[in-house]
Protein backbone atom coordinates (compact mmCIF):
# COMPACT_ATOMS: atom_id res chain seq x y z
CA UNK A 1 0.00 0.00 0.00
CA UNK A 2 1.59 3.65 -0.58
CA UNK A 3 2.19 6.21 1.79
CA UNK A 4 -0.03 9.08 1.94
CA UNK A 5 3.15 11.25 0.54
CA UNK A 6 3.54 8.72 -2.09
CA UNK A 7 -0.34 8.98 -3.36
CA UNK A 8 -0.07 13.12 -2.90
CA UNK A 9 3.07 12.49 -5.47
CA UNK A 10 1.81 10.42 -7.76
CA UNK A 11 -1.57 12.96 -8.06
CA UNK A 12 -0.18 16.31 -7.56
CA UNK A 13 -3.25 18.25 -9.04
CA UNK A 14 -6.30 15.73 -8.47
CA UNK A 15 -8.96 16.42 -5.58
CA UNK A 16 -8.14 13.71 -3.22
CA UNK A 17 -10.68 12.37 -0.54
CA UNK A 18 -8.04 11.14 2.68
CA UNK A 19 -10.01 8.70 5.18
CA UNK A 20 -8.86 8.67 8.80
CA UNK A 21 -9.75 4.68 9.54
CA UNK A 22 -10.07 5.19 13.39
CA UNK A 23 -11.71 7.19 16.20
CA UNK A 24 -8.75 8.23 17.63
CA UNK A 25 -7.78 12.27 18.28
CA UNK A 26 -4.17 11.51 18.06
CA UNK A 27 -4.43 10.82 14.54
CA UNK A 28 -6.42 13.60 13.49
CA UNK A 29 -3.16 15.24 15.33
CA UNK A 30 -1.08 13.52 13.49
CA UNK A 31 -2.56 14.21 10.13
CA UNK A 32 -2.74 17.53 10.89
CA UNK A 33 1.40 17.78 11.63
CA UNK A 34 1.92 15.97 8.12
CA UNK A 35 -0.43 18.24 6.37
CA UNK A 36 0.39 21.73 7.75
CA UNK A 37 3.55 20.80 5.63
CA UNK A 38 1.46 21.40 2.11
CA UNK A 39 1.36 24.37 0.39
CA UNK A 40 -1.90 26.12 0.30
CA UNK A 41 -3.00 25.71 -2.77
CA UNK A 42 -2.82 22.03 -2.43
CA UNK A 43 -4.63 21.70 0.65
CA UNK A 44 -7.87 23.30 -1.54
CA UNK A 45 -7.75 20.22 -3.36
CA UNK A 46 -7.94 18.21 -0.28
CA UNK A 47 -10.86 16.59 2.30
CA UNK A 48 -9.90 14.62 5.27
CA UNK A 49 -12.93 12.18 6.74
CA UNK A 50 -13.58 9.61 9.09
CA UNK A 51 -14.12 9.47 12.53
CA UNK A 52 -15.40 12.17 15.16
CA UNK A 53 -12.84 12.35 17.49
CA UNK A 54 -9.89 12.38 15.11
CA UNK A 55 -11.76 15.31 12.11
CA UNK A 56 -12.13 17.24 15.69
CA UNK A 57 -8.38 17.76 16.62
CA UNK A 58 -7.60 17.81 12.91
CA UNK A 59 -9.92 20.60 12.02
CA UNK A 60 -9.12 22.69 15.37
CA UNK A 61 -5.88 22.64 14.30
CA UNK A 62 -6.08 23.55 10.70
CA UNK A 63 -10.03 25.41 10.01
CA UNK A 64 -8.75 25.82 6.38
CA UNK A 65 -9.38 22.80 5.69
CA UNK A 66 -12.26 20.79 4.23
CA UNK A 67 -13.10 17.54 6.89
CA UNK A 68 -16.07 15.94 6.86
CA UNK A 69 -17.24 12.99 9.89
CA UNK A 70 -20.75 12.47 11.38
CA UNK A 71 -20.60 15.28 13.82
CA UNK A 72 -20.10 17.61 11.12
CA UNK A 73 -22.63 16.45 9.02
CA UNK A 74 -25.04 16.50 12.03
CA UNK A 75 -24.21 20.01 13.01
CA UNK A 76 -25.08 21.53 9.12
CA UNK A 77 -28.08 19.25 8.04
CA UNK A 78 -29.82 19.17 11.08
CA UNK A 79 -30.15 22.73 11.62
CA UNK A 80 -30.57 23.15 7.34
CA UNK A 81 -33.89 20.84 7.25
CA UNK A 82 -34.96 22.46 10.16
CA UNK A 83 -35.00 26.28 9.24
CA UNK A 84 -33.69 26.20 5.53
CA UNK A 85 -37.02 27.01 4.24
CA UNK A 86 -36.07 30.76 4.95
CA UNK A 87 -32.62 30.60 3.39
CA UNK A 88 -30.72 29.98 6.09
CA UNK A 89 -27.57 28.27 5.62
CA UNK A 90 -25.83 27.09 9.11
CA UNK A 91 -22.07 28.32 9.36
CA UNK A 92 -21.31 24.64 10.00
CA UNK A 93 -22.24 24.00 5.96
CA UNK A 94 -19.69 26.26 4.86
CA UNK A 95 -15.92 24.99 3.92
CA UNK A 96 -16.85 21.30 4.41
CA UNK A 97 -17.96 18.00 2.74
CA UNK A 98 -21.26 16.81 3.08
CA UNK A 99 -22.00 12.98 1.88
CA UNK A 100 -25.84 13.16 1.31
CA UNK A 101 -27.69 9.58 0.94
CA UNK A 102 -30.06 9.76 -1.71
CA UNK A 103 -32.84 8.52 0.78
CA UNK A 104 -31.98 11.71 2.59
CA UNK A 105 -31.62 14.39 0.18
CA UNK A 106 -35.32 15.28 -1.01
CA UNK A 107 -35.83 16.00 3.26
CA UNK A 108 -33.15 19.06 2.23
CA UNK A 109 -34.90 21.83 1.70
CA UNK A 110 -34.19 23.06 -2.03
CA UNK A 111 -32.99 20.18 -3.32
CA UNK A 112 -31.55 19.67 -5.48
CA UNK A 113 -31.30 22.96 -7.32
CA UNK A 114 -31.46 25.36 -4.02
CA UNK A 115 -29.92 23.30 -2.12
CA UNK A 116 -26.92 22.99 -4.60
CA UNK A 117 -26.84 26.73 -4.87
CA UNK A 118 -26.58 27.46 -1.57
CA UNK A 119 -23.64 25.20 -0.90
CA UNK A 120 -21.42 26.12 -3.89
CA UNK A 121 -21.83 29.68 -2.23
CA UNK A 122 -20.70 28.30 0.79
CA UNK A 123 -17.63 26.13 -1.38
CA UNK A 124 -19.12 23.20 0.16
CA UNK A 125 -18.63 19.72 -1.85
CA UNK A 126 -22.09 17.82 -1.88
CA UNK A 127 -21.64 14.01 -2.61
CA UNK A 128 -24.74 11.97 -3.14
CA UNK A 129 -24.16 8.65 -1.82
CA UNK A 130 -26.68 5.77 -2.07
CA UNK A 131 -29.02 4.65 0.29
CA UNK A 132 -30.44 5.74 3.85
CA UNK A 133 -27.37 6.72 5.45
CA UNK A 134 -27.00 3.24 7.60
CA UNK A 135 -24.59 2.26 5.41
CA UNK A 136 -22.69 4.23 2.68
CA UNK A 137 -23.66 2.93 -0.49
CA UNK A 138 -22.57 3.84 -3.53
CA UNK A 139 -24.37 4.46 -7.15
CA UNK A 140 -22.65 0.75 -8.47
CA UNK A 141 -24.90 0.33 -11.64
CA UNK A 142 -25.77 2.25 -14.60
CA UNK A 143 -29.32 1.90 -13.26
CA UNK A 144 -28.98 3.13 -10.04
CA UNK A 145 -27.72 6.19 -11.93
CA UNK A 146 -31.86 7.08 -12.57
CA UNK A 147 -32.22 7.74 -8.68
CA UNK A 148 -29.71 11.04 -9.48
CA UNK A 149 -32.26 14.02 -9.82
CA UNK A 150 -31.89 16.04 -12.81
CA UNK A 151 -29.86 19.34 -11.86
CA UNK A 152 -27.65 17.47 -9.35
CA UNK A 153 -23.94 18.95 -10.16
CA UNK A 154 -21.86 18.09 -7.03
CA UNK A 155 -20.48 14.18 -6.82
CA UNK A 156 -21.67 10.88 -6.69
CA UNK A 157 -19.93 7.90 -4.66
CA UNK A 158 -19.37 4.98 -6.66
CA UNK A 159 -17.72 1.55 -5.11
CA UNK A 160 -17.55 -0.03 -8.65
CA UNK A 161 -16.11 2.46 -11.05
CA UNK A 162 -14.73 -0.63 -12.92
CA UNK A 163 -17.72 -0.91 -14.02
CA UNK A 164 -20.09 2.21 -14.37
CA UNK A 165 -16.49 4.21 -15.30
CA UNK A 166 -16.22 2.27 -18.77
CA UNK A 167 -20.39 2.55 -19.70
CA UNK A 168 -20.39 6.91 -18.63
CA UNK A 169 -17.12 7.31 -20.57
CA UNK A 170 -18.71 5.84 -23.73
CA UNK A 171 -21.23 7.99 -23.33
Amino acid sequence: MPSLPEVLQTFPDQALLIHIKSNDPAEGEQMARYLSTLPKERLATLTVYGGDKPIESLHQLMPELRVMSKATLKSCLIPYIAVGWSGYVPEACAQTQLHIPDQIAPWLWGWPNRFMERMDHEQTKVVLVAGSGDFSQGFDTIDDFSRIPSGFHGWIWTNRIDRIGPVLQSK
